[in-house]
């Protein structure tokens, strides 16, 4: 297939969304269970809000957010009023990431999607830096 880019655009939001819930279809089953429930956002940009919370220099800085209780933290049973946890990707940054890199979209995406479930399960950014250094080292050719 050969893609006019003459006549293409960026993906929507919805195209966005379409994109990581195939990527989170393509996810093992018991990966996709323990993530159950959890919503997947798409918006533009990241709030004000996160910005500052996060100390982001840059609206571009944030390709996506876990916020929620996460499993780790949760308990047994949701509480009456309690928000369901969210996984925010942002849709202007990821495009932005995939214009200055050598990677598909789906790829950045599927990334981010299971970057933030990761936080779902309670892992830090070091906690995943590690695993996904690990899956790197042992997919080197020996």
């Amino acid at each position: 297939m050969t893609i006019d880019w003459g006549r293409a655009a960026a993906p929507d939001l919805a195209e966005l969304e379409r994109l990581a819930d195939e990527a989170f279809a393509r996810l093992p089953e018991e990966f996709r269970a323990l993530a159950s429930g959890v919503v997947v956002r798409v918006d533009d940009f990241p709030t004000e809000d996160v910005l500052k919370e996060l100390e982001a220099e840059s609206e571009f800085d944030l390709l996506g957010l876990f916020t929620g209780i996460g499993l780790a933290q949760g308990e047994a049973a949701p509480r009456t009023g309690q928000f369901p946890n969210v996984i925010h990707l942002y849709r202007r940054p990821i495009l932005d990431y995939w214009a200055e890199h050598d990677e598909t979209l789906g790829a950045i995406v599927t990334h981010v999607l299971v970057h933030e479930i990761g936080h779902h399960f309670g892992l830090s950014d070091d906690d995943m830096e590690a695993i996904e250094a690990l899956a790197d080292a042992e997919a080197a050719p020996a």
